[in-house]
């Protein structure tokens, strides 16, 4: 369905899992959040080109983690020529970009390093630098894997990321998925979690030349409303769109998420 493709890259002696899918003629690239570092995307692409068919009807859709194993001290701007490098060897000239979290920090960087790169910004429950929310709930997961307490992370994280109506309807999810999702290591996710509480792109999101569309969670618990406040603020000719009854996880509980997404990259 949907082209639905699983492919890897070697990239400066790491591997890189992607997925592709979709029927369109222009190019879209999602980047995922930090829980990238305890599953990555490999061999979801069929079941991802059904949890975005809106997507998939208008796009090629390119999904990418980041690259495994990842070096001691790799930043969200390093992450980011990394989806850079990876673009060019699959020919990918120029896409819309829509980064979601830690996501939408590589994003930013992508936008500011290689614009010739991105030809629309979508920036979803992001910050422009690490803030007090963020470094405590962040903190915090860092000292869970350490103890290899992937059970409280995965508790934390639904109860941080969601609405309360949200977590009570879905709490029985949690042991299976805290049995099935468990990485081998923690290694991944313990980088990807110190190039949060170390991002910073404020100062270059001035040269940000890609029409930007933020959006944000008036009740996001995991990393605050303000970022996209002050994202707005620093792009120029961006937009700002704040669901107040959603939190972090608005992208799955907003019903109108993807239409307002897809209304913009279709302009």
């Amino acid at each position: 369905m949907f082209n639905a493709k699983n492919g890897r890259l070697r990239l400066h002696g790491a591997v890189m899992d992607y997925i592709l899918f979709g029927k369109g003629e222009k190019d879209l690239v999602m980047i995922p959040g930090l829980g990238d570092g305890l599953l990555t995307v490999r061999g979801k692409a069929l079941p991802f080109s059904l949890m975005y068919t809106k997507y998939a009807k208008a796009f090629r859709v390119w999904m990418f983690s980041r690259p495994d194993p990842l070096p001691q001290g790799h930043t969200t701007r390093d992450m980011a020529r990394d989806l850079k490098d990876a673009m060019v060897l699959l020919d990918i000239e120029k896409a819309s970009v829509i980064g979601i979290s830690q996501g939408g920090m590589i994003a930013q960087h992508l936008a500011i390093d290689y614009p010739e790169k991105v030809e629309k910004l979508v920036l979803t429950v992001t910050v422009p630098c690490a803030n007090e929310v963020l470094t405590q709930n962040v903190q915090n997961w860092m000292e869970m894997a350490r103890r290899d307490d992937y059970a409280a992370i995965m508790e934390d994280n639904l109860r941080q990321m969601y609405t309360e109506a949200y977590v009570k309807k879905n709490r029985w999810l949690l042991p299976i998925t805290t049995r099935v999702g468990k990485p081998k290591s923690f290694d991944r996710f313990l980088v990807q979690a110190e190039a949060c509480l170390t991002h910073d792109a404020a100062s270059g999101l001035g040269a940000i030349t890609a029409p930007t569309l933020i959006l944000g969670g008036g009740q996001d618990r995991t990393l605050g409303v303000g970022g996209s406040y002050a994202l707005q603020e620093a792009i120029p000719n961006s937009r700002l769109r704040v669901w107040e009854d959603y939190g972090h996880a608005l992208y799955d509980e907003a019903p109108d998420f993807d239409d307002v997404v897809m209304g913009f990259l279709q302009e």
